[in-house]
């Protein structure tokens, strides 16, 4: 009995057999191989929690680049914590739609994003609390406090619907 590595093989894109064509003609939702981007993850729960936590981290960082500031360091923290996850978003958004995922196989995607969401989430918590606690009643800078948090609470729903999913993932491919 060998205890060696293991390749398994799942479909065509990593070199298995083709198909049968009957299984060909049942396609997913998500479309085929072929196609460059996922129109189906444009319409998913996931993926316009993206683009809200994006346009809500936006809508903050222009609040409170637009106001004017009492306290540099407080804001300028949050500009940074809110670019750098409006990055990240954006960035596994993009890895998502052209299914980059498919390619880069040597990544473990669940966990990275995972783990962004979990440290972008406390980093971007911070920051509001930071940024709300230093606003002293400045219109904008209470907006940009307020689109803080409910980014935050947007990346919470996140984290708990990735979470979800690895564990419902984890415990089916456990049985089988």
């Amino acid at each position: 009995m060998s205890h060696g590595a293991r390749v398994i093989r799942t479909g065509v894109s990593s070199g298995g057999p083709a198909a049968p064509p009957s299984a060909t003609t049942a396609s997913s939702t998500a479309g085929s191989d072929g196609e460059l981007m996922d129109g189906a993850y444009f319409r998913s729960c996931a993926g316009m929690l993206k683009v809200a936590q994006m346009i809500s981290l936006l809508i903050g960082f222009i609040s409170v680049n637009s106001s004017p500031w009492v306290d540099y360091s407080a804001f300028s923290y949050f500009q940074i914590v809110t670019m750098c996850d409006l990055v990240m978003i954006l960035f596994f958004y993009i890895i998502h739609i052209f299914r980059i995922y498919r390619k880069l196989t040597c990544v473990s995607w669940p966990l990275a994003e995972f783990l962004h969401y979990l440290i972008g989430t406390i980093l971007l918590l911070i920051a509001s609390i930071v940024a709300a606690s230093r606003s002293y009643n400045l219109s904008g800078l209470v907006a940009g406090a307020t689109f803080g948090f409910l980014a935050t609470i947007l990346c919470v729903l996140s984290i708990w619907s990735s979470y979800k999913v690895s564990c419902i993932t984890q415990s089916t491919n456990a049985s089988v």
